[in-house]
């Protein structure tokens, strides 16, 4: 037991942890909380856990900067590059055809949930704007729990070692050269909605085509998954796409998606037309 983080105290946080966030914490990642409260004491001048627990139930952006200290925000431009590869030859003609041949709104919109430092709805816009037919117009709107990472994400500077894994083509396309580093063209950077949600709550979004949530139902318990899963479920239209991690599963879930695998790569979907 630590003299710092004692058992009871673990206990306290886990508990509001997953209330405010649905992230499970187990005695096996107890030593990440109990760095990140290091630093947050730190930050708040404050010497024992107890009355830092005592100040993220009553300041709400306290408990903003907690929750943001303690998730892990590793990602990267084209990651699991099969995703992509799928989203290219699968999902978007197949959207595109549909939405023809139903004489729906050309466009596409997507949810880019738990989008970190944003490299996945940057890969995602650029994608779009080399793939997409110029008849059909799209919208990504890109959330995280961490306001650092979101910031990150809106201004769309990359240091030059943070853009390996984009292609040849795209990097002078989409980016101009600034500096040590690279900064996204307002031609990507201006068709990305970035904002703050906690995924334990609905997000409100509505008639989404494609959802990607990768990598981030594993911080989860079953329910919470179910809970997270079922939301993205009503913020779809009638024919939509769900990309999650592939570490991830839907597996033995009581879910109405149904699983998809294309050539490419494993995702699922919603078809109710």
């Amino acid at each position: 037991m630590s003299d710092f983080l004692t058992d009871a105290h673990f206990e306290k946080f886990r508990v509001l942890i997953y209330d405010a966030s649905g992230i499970t914490f187990s005695n096996s990642n107890r030593p990440i909380l109990e760095s990140r409260l290091r630093e947050r004491l730190r930050a708040a001048k404050l010497e024992d856990v107890g009355t830092y627990f005592d100040l993220i139930n009553r300041n709400g952006e306290e408990m903003k900067l907690f929750l943001d200290s303690i998730t892990t925000n590793l990602t990267r431009f084209f990651r699991n590059q099969a995703h992509f590869d799928a989203l290219v030859n699968h999902v978007l003609p197949d959207l595109v055809a549909f939405k023809r041949a139903k004489g729906l709104e050309k466009k596409i919109r997507v949810w880019s949930a738990g989008c970190s430092t944003g490299e996945e709805p940057y890969t995602i816009a650029m994608i779009f704007k080399d793939k997409l037919p110029t008849d059909f117009g799209f919208e990504i709107i890109a959330s995280d729990l961490s306001l650092k990472s979101l910031m990150t994400a809106s201004q769309g500077f990359y240091p030059e070692a943070r853009i390996v894994g984009i292609p040849e083509p795209y990097l002078p396309r989409f980016f101009n050269k600034v500096g040590d580093g690279y900064q996204a063209k307002d031609e990507i950077k201006g068709r990305i909605k970035f904002d703050y949600h906690n995924l334990k709550f609905d997000s409100g979004l509505r008639n989404l085509d494609i959802i990607f949530c990768r990598n981030v139902l594993i911080y989860f318990d079953e329910a919470a998954q179910k809970n997270v899963i079922d939301r993205f479920w009503t913020s779809m239209t009638n024919h939509g796409f769900l990309y999650i991690g592939h570490s991830e599963s839907l597996f033995g879930m009581n879910t109405q998606f149904k699983f998809l695998k294309t050539e490419w790569a494993v995702l699922y979907n919603k078809f109710l037309d």
